[in-house]
């Protein structure tokens, strides 16, 4: 179970009670059932079919400089020159 923030404040049973009393009461209230949770569907994004992979290298300064100046986007973009790089030097 994840950690809960600093703060967080849990309902006491007569609290917890009275909260689902309402709920009970509310007409508009509904059931979020077995059937419900067949059919929702994910949030976010599509799993992709090959994901990047996290990875810690080292490049010089003065090349992330470069790639960084060009702004927002730069890692794709150094992503796009390796691959060209890949694709001008392919093993014969």
């Amino acid at each position: 179970m994840p950690k809960l923030k600093p703060g967080t404040i849990h309902p006491t049973l007569e609290e917890d009670a009275s909260i689902q009393r309402g709920i009970a009461a509310d007409p508009d209230a509904m059931e979020f059932g077995e059937a419900d949770a067949k059919r929702a569907k994910r949030m976010g994004r599509p799993r992709l079919d090959a994901p990047k992979v996290p990875v810690t290298i080292r490049y010089d300064q003065d090349v992330i400089d470069a790639f960084r100046a060009t702004g927002d986007g730069w890692q794709t973009r150094m992503n796009a020159a390796l691959r060209e790089w890949l694709r001008d030097h392919e093993a014969a």
